[in-house]
């Protein structure tokens, strides 16, 4: 067996897989946000019942949000208790076993690249829609990652500017400290956001979504305008990475008028004879995370 976690800002999802990291079972728990020791405690409680039910150690890996600096230092996550603290280091010393942790997003991307929606291609840019907006590389089965581990964070490289010119947009400022980042424009939240923006009422993604699908004229701006952005973002990481692949994950990459729009939208933000490479809905979905943190810890593992 092999032991996936992906640490989310409210869950933890615990998975247990097989060899060939088909899933065998899995479960959630809440997560400590404020108590670092307590989501020690956590992971290792649900580490050592997995040991329990299955009989044996198993490899244990796991996706967190924030940046895992290569010595394991983990950065800018959202589960403010993890900032500044050696994560892997300290799992490892707790459970008696090799800890491979990396960001959540480029873990997605290493599950998608194996065995997903991004298998047989070379060359796999994922994507996560969500509550946030994150991606990653994955050549020829191995993550690409960057010196410092950030290559593929779109959802902090500064917004277009003729995006923000064209809809008259304000620079919103981000969670990372910067203003105009794109994830404030291009994730879940930020989809609402700018709906709040075209509407000027209290509105959700959900109320953008009905409106859209009733015609409404106010949801068909706040709609060219997201696409606006999101295509401008994808298609700056097609110009720098050239992939044959974009996987697509998260809440909004479900919603089908934007999955049909975008190849064109990304088009628009290339020059004459780029071709937009193929779309691929995410296969594992929600369950990408955890299977690509497996995948990180048999690795480990093996040595």
């Amino acid at each position: 067996m092999i032991y996936g976690l992906d640490i989310g800002g409210t869950k933890i999802e615990m998975a247990v897989f097989q060899p060939d990291f088909s899933l065998v079972e899995r479960w959630r728990v809440p997560t400590p946000t404020d108590d670092y020791a307590v989501f020690l405690q956590t992971v290792s409680a649900q580490v050592a019942l997995a040991d329990q039910k299955f009989g044996h150690k198993a490899a244990v890996g796991i996706a967190l949000p924030g940046v895992v600096a290569p010595q394991g230092l983990v950065t800018s996550s959202n589960v403010a208790c993890l900032n500044q603290q050696l994560v892997g280091t300290d799992l490892t010393a707790r459970l008696q076993r090799p800890v491979a942790i990396g960001n959540d997003c480029r873990l997605f991307v290493l599950s998608e690249a194996l065995l997903g929606a991004g298998r047989g291609y070379r060359r796999v840019f994922g994507v996560i829609l969500g509550t946030g907006a994150g991606g990653g590389l994955c050549v020829d089965g191995e993550l690409y990652q960057g010196r410092h581990q950030l290559a593929g964070e779109l959802g902090h490289q500064s917004i277009a500017a003729r995006v923000l010119a064209q809809y008259q947009l304000p620079l919103y400022r981000c969670g990372c400290g910067l203003d105009g980042c794109a994830e404030t424009y291009i994730s879940g939240t930020g989809l609402a956001r700018l709906y709040r923006h075209f509407s000027q009422q209290d509105v959700t993604t959900y109320d953008w979504l009905q409106a859209l699908r009733a015609g409404d004229a106010v949801a068909q701006r706040c709609f060219a305008c997201y696409l606006d952005a999101l295509g401008a973002a994808l298609a700056a990481q097609v110009l720098a990475y050239d992939p044959d692949v974009l996987v697509l994950g998260g809440g909004l990459s479900d919603i089908d008028e934007i999955f049909a729009a975008l190849p064109a939208a990304i088009s628009r933000h290339l020059f004459a004879g780029v071709e937009v490479p193929p779309l691929r809905r995410a296969e594992f979905g929600a369950a990408s995370g955890e299977r690509g943190a497996a995948i990180l810890g048999a690795r480990l593992a093996a040595g």
